[in-house]
């Protein structure tokens, strides 16, 4: 009989994204020696964990919403302003729904993904809706992204991932369309926040086929959004391979890296 986790002693130390992992991959753990196979098709409650109200810190969210940025071409030393210098970058972070099918590109966050009942009924299921930001007007905050964006790749990536956020997805998609030549180590970077636009905009077909048919598989971020998407379309087999690579890629004490631990410990009791 396998040895599960004691999450208890180190429960403050984790993100909350890896608590989930944790929780979930202890369900798989049971089911694999013989206990009775968890529901996934049911509500679960995990209390102070999937359903208790989790304060994100504006910080580290800024931090973990450039992280897509960081995998490609060297960026810049100072070059992404901390979240005091970005109005209203605080109540956007509070404002944000727990999300599922989260993808990994400039903007968005890991710790929105913050309820496991929710994600594991919304799982591969087409029907289901894509998981959308509430909305939030901050002519402030975009502002201040497009004055960011304004100078370079990659910069200018971070003026599609917060408009996204708001969501004002056609401003997003005005801001890409704009890139006038992007050069070639900013290619699958600039190619991931276009298929990530298209997915939290709802066309879900269409991100993934970019990310499969164009996206650069060498590039971290692209090959994450490879296993979510193939996870969240109904194919928990396809998406075990990518996130696998992801998971071991992704430094552990980095919040994306948890994220896509657990997106494949439901691709691993899935398929």
């Amino acid at each position: 009989m396998r040895q599960e986790q004691d999450v208890s002693a180190t429960a403050d130390a984790l993100s909350l994204s890896e608590l989930l992992a944790r929780y979930v991959s202890g369900q798989a753990a049971r089911f694999e020696d013989g206990s009775l196979a968890p529901d996934l098709d049911s509500e679960v409650y995990l209390h102070d964990v999937a359903g208790a109200a989790q304060a994100i810190d504006p910080r580290l969210a800024w931090d973990e919403a450039v992280a897509a940025l960081s995998f490609g071409g060297a960026l810049p030393a100072g070059s992404l302003p901390a979240p005091c210098s970005a109005p209203d970058w605080k109540t956007l972070v509070a404002s944000q729904e727990p999300a599922l099918d989260l993808a990994f590109c400039a903007g968005n966050f890991p710790q929105m993904v913050r309820n496991l009942g929710l994600l594991l009924g919304g799982i591969g299921d087409r029907r289901a809706e894509v998981s959308r930001p509430r909305s939030f007007r901050s002519d402030a905050l975009i502002e201040s992204a497009e004055k960011i964006g304004a100078k370079s790749l990659p910069q200018t990536l971070l003026a599609v991932g917060v408009p996204r956020l708001t969501p004002e997805f056609e401003r997003a998609g005005a801001v890409l369309r704009g890139i006038e030549k992007v050069p070639a180590e900013w290619r699958a970077a600039s190619l991931n926040e276009e298929a990530a636009l298209a997915w939290h905009a709802g066309r879900r077909d269409e991100a993934a086929d970019l990310w499969q048919t164009r996206g650069d598989r060498e590039h971290l971020p692209t090959l994450f959004n490879l296993g979510m998407a193939a996870l969240f379309l109904g194919r928990p087999a396809e998406a075990r391979a990518p996130l696998t690579q992801a998971v071991s890629q992704l430094p552990d004490d980095n919040s994306w890296h948890h994220l896509a631990r657990l997106y494949l410990t439901l691709a691993e009791m899935r398929g």
